[in-house]
C-alpha cells in the first residue's frame, strides 16, 4: 500500500467505529449456517495497525501489564496510561517510568493525535470504543490488533485476523456449526467469527459471554465427582487448579500440571507448596511443553500467560505428547498459546482410553475457526460438544467435549 493509501486507510478507521449487531436469541442449525455465509461475504474495514506516537492504552489491568511487556520487547516506548485508578497506579512499581492519568485528566490535544490501544477483554469492546470517541478520542482499536504487527518480537497471537474463507473452510465450518450440542454454542462460535473475520461484535440474547467460569461451565461442574484427575496442560501459575480445587471442594484423586515456563513454575511451586513437595502430594508439576511428537523446540519463556513454543524463542525446550506421560486423566483442560490441535494429537490414544472431559482453548490462531472443533468431533465418539466465550475480542473461545456416559 503506497503512504497516501496509508493514511486514507487510518483515516477510515478513525472515522468508521466497529459495528455490532443485535439478535434477540442464539440460531438454530440452518439459521447458523445462513449467518455463517453473511459473514463470509462481508468486507473487514480494519487490520493489523501498526504502532504509532504519541502512542497510549486504555486500561492498567492485567491486559495493560501484558500490553507494557509486548511494547518492551519490541522496543517500543508507551507515552500514557489511562485508567481510573490513575492516583493507585502512580505508587505501583509496575508503572515506573510512565505517564500514568485519569480519562479526564488527558488533555484534549493528546485525545486527538494519540494512537489508543483499549487493554480490556472482560467487557464488550464497542461501548468501550464509543464512549472514548465521544471523550475526543479519535483513533480508537484494541491493543491486540497493535500487537499482532509486533509478533516478530513478542508472539502474543490474541489479535489475528481471519482470511476469507474457501469452499472447504466453509463446508467444514458449516459442518462444526450444525454439530454443536445446543444453540449457545452456535450463538457463541458466529460471535467469535464475525470478530475474527470483519472485527464486528455480535450479541445473541440469553447466550451471555460468561467471566468467570471458564473451563467449569455448568455442563461440566455437573459431572465432576471427587475422584477426578486433572490434567493441566498450560497451567501456568494455577489458577485453573485452583478453581479446579473450589469446584470439587478439596477431594479428589490427582492433579498433573504441565508448565513450560520457569517464571510459572516458581509461583505454582509457591502457590501449592505443601501438594507439591509433601511425602504423599497429589499435584505433580511437569517442566516441558506439549506437542503432537516428542521433539526439541524454540521456547519464547518470561512472558507470562504468553510464554509458548515460538521461532522468536531463544530457549530449547523438550516437547512430550499426553500419551507419553502415563497418566489417566478423568478432566483434560488444554490453553497452549496456539498449540491445543498438536497437543490433542498428540494425546488421542490416552483420550479414546480414559474418555476425560476435555476443554481446549481455540481462541490464539485459525485452528479455532473449525480445525480443533472438527478433529474434537470426527475423533471423540459418544462426546457432546459445546462451545463458549469467556471474554471479548474473539478471546476467551473454548471448547468442550462432555462423555455422554458423564453428562447430565
Amino acid at each position: 500500500m503506497t503512504h497516501a493509501g496509508e493514511q486514507i486507510a487510518d483515516q477510515l478507521k478513525r472515522e468508521v467505529p466497529h459495528t455490532t449487531r443485535h439478535f434477540d436469541r442464539p440460531p438454530t442449525a440452518d439459521e447458523a449456517v445462513v449467518l455463517l455465509s453473511q459473514l463470509n461475504g462481508g468486507i473487514c474495514r480494519y487490520a493489523p495497525r501498526q504502532a504509532r506516537k504519541p502512542l497510549a492504552i486504555y486500561g492498567a489491568g492485567t491486559f495493560g501489564q501484558l500490553a507494557i511487556s509486548v511494547l518492551r520487547a519490541a522496543e517500543i516506548s508507551l507515552d500514557l496510561v489511562v485508567d481510573r485508578a490513575a492516583d493507585q497506579l502512580r505508587h505501583d512499581s509496575r508503572w515506573a517510568g510512565v505517564t500514568v492519568m485519569t480519562p479526564d485528566q488527558v488533555p484534549d490535544v493528546v485525545k486527538e493525535s494519540a494512537l489508543l490501544g483499549v487493554t480490556v477483554a472482560t467487557s464488550p469492546f464497542t461501548p468501550i470504543e464509543s464512549s472514548l470517541r465521544l471523550d475526543g478520542w479519535t483513533d480508537v482499536v484494541p491493543f491486540y490488533d497493535i500487537a499482532e504487527t509486533l509478533r516478530y518480537k513478542h508472539p502474543l497471537s490474541n489479535g489475528w485476523f481471519a482470511e476469507k474463507m474457501g469452499a472447504d473452510a466453509i463446508r467444514k465450518t458449516e459442518a462444526v456449526l450444525r454439530a454443536w450440542h445446543d444453540d449457545t454454542s452456535r450463538a457463541h462460535h458466529l460471535q467469535f467469527l464475525a470478530w475474527r473475520l470483519l472485527r464486528e461484535e455480535w450479541f445473541f440474547a440469553s447466550a451471555p459471554v460468561t467471566l468467570g467460569n471458564r473451563y467449569l461451565i455448568p455442563e461440566v461442574l455437573s459431572c465432576l465427582s471427587e475422584c477426578e484427575v486433572f490434567l493441566d496442560g498450560g497451567a501456568h501459575r494455577g489458577e485453573a487448579i485452583s478453581s479446579f480445587i473450589d469446584a470439587v471442594g478439596g477431594t479428589y484423586k490427582a492433579i498433573y500440571a504441565v508448565e513450560p515456563d520457569a517464571d510459572s513454575r516458581e509461583v505454582f511451586q509457591g502457590r501449592f507448596r505443601a501438594e507439591v513437595e509433601g511425602s504423599h502430594s497429589k499435584i505433580k508439576l511437569a517442566p516441558y511443553a506439549l506437542d503432537a511428537v516428542e521433539r526439541s523446540r524454540k521456547f519464547h519463556s518470561g512472558l507470562g500467560y504468553a510464554s509458548q513454543l515460538s521461532d522468536t524463542g531463544q530457549e530449547d525446550m523438550q516437547t512430550r505428547t499426553i500419551d507419553s506421560m502415563g497418566v489417566s486423566p478423568t478432566f483434560l483442560k488444554l490453553h497452549l498459546e496456539g498449540h491445543e490441535l498438536a497437543a490433542l494429537q498428540g494425546g488421542l490414544q490416552t483420550i479414546l482410553s480414559k474418555r476425560p472431559i476435555v476443554t481446549v482453548t481455540t481462541y490464539h490462531n485459525e485452528d479455532g475457526i473449525w480445525q480443533i472443533p472438527d478433529y474434537m468431533m470426527k475423533n471423540l465418539p459418544n462426546y457432546r460438544f459445546l462451545m463458549r466465550l469467556h471474554s471479548w475480542c474473539g478471546t476467551g473461545a473454548v471448547v468442550y467435549g462432555v462423555p455422554l456416559e458423564r453428562a447430565s
